[in-house]
């Protein structure tokens, strides 16, 4: 071995997931805070008065929704094999 290679050694980091899984991995957990921004609101500022608005569709339907999309988007991202090329 040569005095030179000892010096300067190149390490290439080498990531889990490719650049395109990142990418789709933003996107769920963007989809999931959408989510989670969605169910929030809806309580009362008095404790003694109850204020029906917090079982209206979006909090109960819509936003558990869009935050299991998120999930699947992420598990999506997880298996998506970045080295596969289009046809």
């Amino acid at each position: 071995m040569s005095k030179q290679q000892n010096r300067n050694p190149q390490h290439k980091h080498e990531y889990v997931f490719g650049k395109k899984n990142y990418i789709v991995m933003a996107i769920g957990i963007a989809v999931i805070a959408l989510g989670f921004i969605l169910m929030a609101g809806g309580g009362s500022d008095d404790p003694n008065v109850f204020n029906p608005e917090i079982y209206n569709f979006r909090r109960i339907r819509l936003a558990p929704t869009i935050v299991l999309i998120g999930f699947g988007i992420e598990v999506y991202a997880i298996l998506l094999n970045p080295d596969k090329k289009k046809k």
